[in-house]
């Protein structure tokens, strides 16, 4: 489908990656045997959904040296990667082996300086909760040339492919994204500030599933009512994609009776009470080719 999708783009667009890939030819060698600098790419791949993946991040995947990709970019979305490139996994996963910050920094600079065209993926937006900025400063340092590419980040995915809307006039003008895991994990969000935010607008928490009875329980301490409406939602945007709905009261039982284990986004609000219906089979039939 994708490929589909990508036949279909003006000539000018896709000669970009032609004309790259003629010009290589020796070009790798020369950049690497002369000692000069590679580059670097950090891509959004979007949610989850290879169709949503940008023109731009599709292009940078078919003509990377190499690709270094986290733990939430799909199987969908690591298949459009033709298979001569070089793939390594860089990613995090709470309570998993995971590699440092540090040494995926370090690995990208040493692989530029080596003359390599670097794509570094990540899930989602790179400019959200991806500790972008660390690696940038890395790079900066390094006198790696880099660009960044943005991507649909997963609140604005899970609310397409859920029908839950993160704004609606008639209960919440606003709309605050979140992140349940700080650089010190023992570190708490401010829960008082969090319940009198939550009151006129939607909260989107990311990495909170295992926090969620946690937050819930917190957000009810300091003064947000009980019956609050909450969303789960797993593997949003992608054709396993499950959504567990309820209140701060019930939601933790509700996701460990659906046995939910992630990546997931929540989604707090009176916003969740007033989902549409959307039909996914529209966006996830195989023929659908939009016309470019």
């Amino acid at each position: 489908m994708i490929q589909a999708i990508f036949d279909k783009l003006p000539m000018f667009f896709r000669g970009i990656t032609q004309e790259r890939n003629i010009s290589r030819g020796s070009g790798d060698a020369q950049r690497v045997m002369g000692g000069r600098t590679g580059e670097v790419f950090i891509v959004g791949a979007g949610p989850g959904d290879v169709s949503l993946l940008t023109m731009k991040a599709y292009a940078l995947l078919q003509d990377a040296d190499i690709v270094l990709f986290d733990a939430l970019v799909s199987e969908e979305v690591l298949a459009v990667i033709p298979r001569r490139i070089k793939k390594q996994y860089v990613g995090k996963r709470c309570g998993k082996h995971s590699v440092p910050q540090n040494e995926i920094c370090a690995h990208m600079v040493s692989l530029a300086q080596q003359g390599l065209r670097v794509v570094r993926l990540k899930g989602g937006d790179p400019a959200v909760f991806a500790r972008t900025g660390e690696e940038t400063q890395a790079l900066e340092k390094a006198s790696v040339p880099y660009a960044i590419v943005p991507g649909i980040t997963a609140a604005s995915g899970v609310s397409a492919y859920t029908g839950i809307p993160l704004t609606d006039r008639r209960c919440a003008q606003r709309v605050s994204l979140l992140t349940a895991h700080f650089k010190d994990e023992n570190q708490l969000p401010d829960f008082e500030k969090l319940a009198a935010q939550a009151k006129d607008q939607t909260l989107v928490v990311y990495m909170g599933l295992s926090r969620l009875a946690l937050l819930s329980d917190k957000l009810v301490e300091n003064g947000l009512s009980s019956d609050w409406p909450v969303a789960v939602v797993e593997n949003g945007t992608c054709k396993n994609q499950r959504t567990v709905t309820g209140t701060l009261h019930c939601i933790s039982e509700k996701v460990l009776d659906a046995q939910l284990t992630g990546p997931a986004l929540l989604i707090l609000g009176k916003v969740v009470e007033s989902r549409q219906s959307v039909d996914l089979s529209l966006l996830q039939t195989p023929h659908y080719v939009p016309t470019i």
